[in-house]
């Protein structure tokens, strides 16, 4: 049997890892307009890899009018919404068997709420990533799609990686600045070629001498972690180690890494799932 190399690197998704889930508002939109859940998503995930979501997080087209109009028409396809909601209905007896008319969704403030909700720490995660840091034990690197913020908005910054989480990395690779998204294995290579070349630049560092950063890195001595299945089987073909992290439930992944590592992670928030918001206001259609 082979051996198992130990992890030298501790790669990271941002939402829905280090970051509260943006798919939490989402599902809390879904079911304040009394849909099946998952139609958001499904929608997004029929336009890959060319829909206006995907293209926003390649870095190819600005987050304007012209991206929300055409995220908002993405939304809104009545052949997509018939084929998905007749998945449901097979899948549910509850759910009526006619196809009703396509909801009427407001992409532009879903989207801002979205970006809203995951600027939040997640209150498992990132007590765990302070902690790493201070270890000094492992290289810490991030693999997130992500969006350029128009100065004017909200969450701009002039300097994209002066953000109290993204300091914690050693590795940041943005999706929007690198013009490749997840799943895209491209991505995966650029990131493993980036922690190498991280490695063996600090090799003569004291943690680069005491990790043996010298010899670079191998796919297999990277641990990934991602809220998406298909992002982690991507990595997984790669050579990548990989940990599901669920949703409002980070801190299972937490404990996985704790095993990983060998160190103590944890923070002193409750381990009580998070749960979707049932009763919310119908207003924003």
């Amino acid at each position: 049997m082979a051996v198992r190399r130990p992890a030298k690197v501790l790669l990271f998704d941002i939402g829905g890892v280090c970051v509260v889930s943006p798919f939490q508002s989402i599902l809390d939109y879904e079911l304040s307009l009394g849909i099946p859940p998952g139609w958001i998503n499904y929608s997004i995930s029929k336009t890959a890899p060319n829909g206006f979501w995907h293209r926003l997080e390649r870095g190819e087209i600005l987050m304007d009018d012209a991206f929300f109009a055409g995220f908002n028409e993405d939304l809104h396809d009545p052949e997509r919404w018939g084929t998905f909601y007749k998945i449901q209905s097979a899948k549910d007896s509850s759910i009526a068997s006619q196809v009703p008319p396509v909801p009427k969704l407001d992409g532009r403030w879903l989207f801002n709420d979205m970006m809203r909700v995951s600027t939040a720490p997640d209150p498992w995660m990132y007590p765990a990533l302070q902690r790493l840091k201070a270890s000094g034990r492992f290289i810490l690197a991030a693999m997130s799609n992500t969006v350029i913020f128009p100065q004017g908005h909200p969450l701009y910054r002039e300097d994209f990686y002066a953000d109290p989480i993204r300091n914690l990395f050693d590795v940041f690779v943005s999706s929007a600045h690198v013009g490749l998204r997840k799943p895209d294995p491209r991505i995966y290579e650029h990131t493993l070629r980036a922690v190498d070349k991280f490695a063996r630049a600090n090799a003569s560092s004291e943690r680069g001498q005491s990790q043996r950063w010298a010899n670079g890195v191998k796919a297999e001595e990277i641990v990934f972690l991602d809220d998406i299945g298909e992002n982690l089987k991507s990595g997984r073909k790669l050579g990548f180690r990989t940990i599901k992290v669920s949703l409002g439930r980070a801190f299972e992944a937490v404990d996985e890494l704790e095993v990983i590592t060998g160190l103590q992670l944890a923070g002193d928030h409750p381990r009580i799932p998070v749960e979707p918001k049932m009763n919310l206001p119908m207003a924003k259609i």
